[in-house]
């Protein structure tokens, strides 16, 4: 049986796997892109990924309202990649958002860079970041829609207006990953010992980290659990 290198980017057949979630991609995008769970809940940004919107994140914010999070989304259309204003849009969400209060961060795919390197640019305003096969180690080119990315985004991808630091950033970092991974390299999503707080291995495909109602849930759970090992006020 051959193993595959997890450090590279899966085989282009994988991301048919992909393709599977569309169904529910679709179904769980219904519902209104406003503010969900308790008033009084801990806020929380989700950011989605690349060529994603606030829709394809629905299922994800309901998780964590179901959690007891006070959760928003992005509110910044479609994720056409890094621009050179992002993290000042995001900053601004951020003081939305908290009022006074720190947020949490949660950030799907590109959208975990946007969080880690938010988290780094203002960690007064972050409590703690959260990322969901999020490529922010190794090989920038450790996925396979590099080429894409870099012909919507208009920048190559060791180039980008955002920079990409692979240093955990000055808060508590949980990331997630998984070997069935069908875009990003699990290598890359795991990232070094030093460069979160905890990795935790989920068994799910991309698409399944915002969109199934299985993996959603198992992500909160376990970053509920993380936040209160983590935050003194969790």
């Amino acid at each position: 049986m051959t193993t595959l290198d997890d450090t590279k980017a899966p085989p282009n057949y994988r991301r048919l796997t992909e393709g599977l979630s569309l169904a529910p991609r679709l179904w769980s995008s219904f519902g209104h892109l406003g503010p969900r769970g308790p008033i009084d809940g801990p806020p929380a940004l989700v950011i989605p990924g690349f060529v994603a919107t606030d829709r394809t994140t629905m299922e994800l914010r309901r998780a964590f309202a179901e959690g007891g999070f006070r959760t928003h989304p992005w509110a910044l259309g479609l994720n056409r990649g890094a621009r050179s204003d992002t993290l000042v849009s995001l900053e601004r969400r951020l003081e939305q958002i908290g009022d006074g209060e720190q947020v949490l961060v949660v950030g799907w795919s590109l959208g975990g860079l946007f969080a880690r390197e938010l988290a780094r640019h203002r960690p007064d305003l972050v409590s703690a970041v959260v990322t969901l096969g999020s490529p922010f180690s190794g090989d920038v080119r450790g996925n396979n829609v590099w080429r894409f990315y870099e012909w919507v985004a208009g920048h190559p991808v060791d180039n980008p207006p955002i920079p990409r630091i692979t240093d955990k950033p000055p808060v508590p970092t949980l990331a997630f990953w998984s070997r069935r991974d069908g875009i990003v390299a699990p290598a890359c999503a795991r990232g070094e010992p030093h460069e979160s707080d905890l990795a935790i291995e989920l068994t799910c495909n991309h698409m399944a980290f915002s969109v199934s109602r299985a993996a959603t849930r198992q992500v909160v759970q376990q970053t509920k659990s993380f936040l209160t090992a983590n935050l003194r006020s969790p």
